[in-house]
């Protein structure tokens, strides 16, 4: 038996391992070629030059632990019918230049402890600014009123760059109609960027005279072009008028003047005719916006339009200033129902401004009386209920030392719109601060804001 030379074997080992190594080679192109993925921004890992799971480094998307997560501002719900409510939360998003196409929240909607209604929805968050979330027509137990409103945001995962923001978008021209009865709002939006938008969400928001949000609406846009305007409306099923003080939103008032007997002597020392009053009302005429409207009304026994609602307010100020105790009062009644149904009626009149809010402004020195055993006094106050409860804002005055506040303040929409004047004289500020709760000058009270995804950064 003859054994292997020592070269041979060697040669053997070189072939063998070289075989090896050939198909090693072959094996790595075949993988590489078939198989291998390189480190990417979607592979779900921690790899490459990333700083997060496919975020930071060379990835578009920016990581979540880098940013400031969104803070909610406010949440609310307002009603449009029995069971449905509009639901708005405004949320901030203070990262200069990221926001997330993909922000998921659940509006919570409670009476008292008990959740009621609930909507879960996603929306897009641009950077720098707050934001309004939006969901309409959502619907609640039977029979319960919505108390309290919560959102709650789940943490965004997807956070992406993004240099255009809130103002992107601008509200050239905001006009509000039909306030009283069925509002719209129409509004001219502008894309101020230079690329086009789509897919525009746009939400309006009216706010009262203490920046509490009222009532809230929402439309879509398919698509603004760079550089250009689009208009849009906003609807509400009920009147806002009563609810919105801003300047925007004229007043129609009538003015209710108690002119019995007893408006001969207002308590001062000494008495003091009615002239005061009536000077310190026509004041009051004269100083309404020019766009208010006012008609006047007097009552004794019986009462009596004096004017219709007009905004002639020069000439309806000195018909007041002309006005006088017909004698024959002297022995009269204060028929203080009639006046409350006879300004309502025209209140409601087709003379009304239905982008006007509806205004009663009643003066008297006592309670009213009526001839027999009526209870004229509870008939008054359910009657100033009902006017009030049809949207009409009642502010009460009574004039006298000795008047009966308790009856002044049950007829009054609310405590803050009772007033008393010890005499005539005290009555000039009085009405004026009527006037300037009437309505708040100054900024508007309604935002618009439009958000979009056109903006993101794509990350494909």
């Amino acid at each position: 038996m003859s054994s292997i030379r020592p070269w041979a074997l060697w040669r053997r080992i070189q072939y063998t391992i070289g075989l090896f190594l050939s198909l090693s080679v072959v094996g790595v192109l075949i993988y590489f070629i078939n198989f291998y993925v390189p480190p990417n921004c979607f592979d779900g890992l921690l790899n490459g030059e990333e700083s997060g799971i496919d975020c930071g480094g060379g990835c578009v998307q920016i990581c979540a632990a880098s940013l400031f997560p969104p803070r909610v501002v406010w949440a609310d719900s307002f009603q449009i019918t029995d069971n449905q409510y509009n639901v708005v939360a405004y949320v901030e998003n203070t990262n200069q230049t990221a926001g997330t196409p993909e922000l998921e929240y659940t509006f919570e909607l409670f009476n008292g402890d008990t959740k009621i209604g609930e909507r879960t929805g996603k929306t897009v968050l641009p950077p720098n600014s707050v934001y309004p979330i939006f969901e309409g027509r959502v619907f609640v137990d039977a029979d319960k009123l919505v108390t309290d409103t919560n959102i709650i945001l789940k943490p965004a995962n997807l956070w992406l760059p993004s240099s255009v923001g809130r103002d992107q978008f601008r509200s050239v021209d905001i006009n509000l109609s039909g306030a009283d009865s069925r509002p719209q709002l129409s509004v001219e939006i502008e894309n101020t960027a230079l690329v086009p938008a789509e897919d525009i969400e746009v939400v309006a928001t009216v706010f009262n005279e203490k920046g509490e949000a009222v009532t809230a609406s929402q439309t879509f846009i398919d698509k603004i072009e760079a550089r250009s305007t689009e208009d849009i409306v906003f609807t509400w099923p009920n009147p806002i008028a009563k609810t919105v003080k801003s300047c925007v939103i004229p007043t129609d008032v009538v003015l209710a003047i108690d002119l019995s007997g007893s408006m001969n002597n207002d308590g001062d020392n000494p008495p003091q005719p009615v002239t005061k009053a009536l000077e310190a009302a026509g004041n009051f005429v004269e100083e309404l916006n020019d766009k208010d409207q006012v008609g006047v009304v007097t009552f004794a026994t019986e009462a009596e339009e004096i004017t219709f609602l007009t905004s002639s307010h020069g000439k309806t100020a000195e018909a007041v200033r002309r006005l006088s105790i017909n004698p024959k009062e002297e022995a009269g009644f204060t028929n203080t129902v009639d006046a409350l149904k006879l300004s309502n009626s025209i209140l409601n009149s087709e003379r009304h401004n239905g982008d006007a809010r509806r205004v009663l402004v009643l003066l008297t020195d006592g309670l009213p009386t009526a001839e027999g055993d009526r209870d004229i006094v509870a008939e008054t106050e359910m009657t100033a209920k009902a006017i009030n409860e049809n949207g009409v804002e009642i502010f009460a005055i009574g004039l006298g030392s000795g008047v009966d506040q308790n009856f002044i303040r049950s007829i009054a929409s609310a405590n803050a719109n009772a007033y008393f004047a010890p005499t005539g004289a005290d009555l000039n500020s009085i009405y004026t601060k009527i006037t300037s709760s009437l309505c708040e000058a100054g900024p508007t009270k309604i935002d618009v804001v439009a958000k979009t995804e056109t903006n993101f950064a794509p990350i494909r």
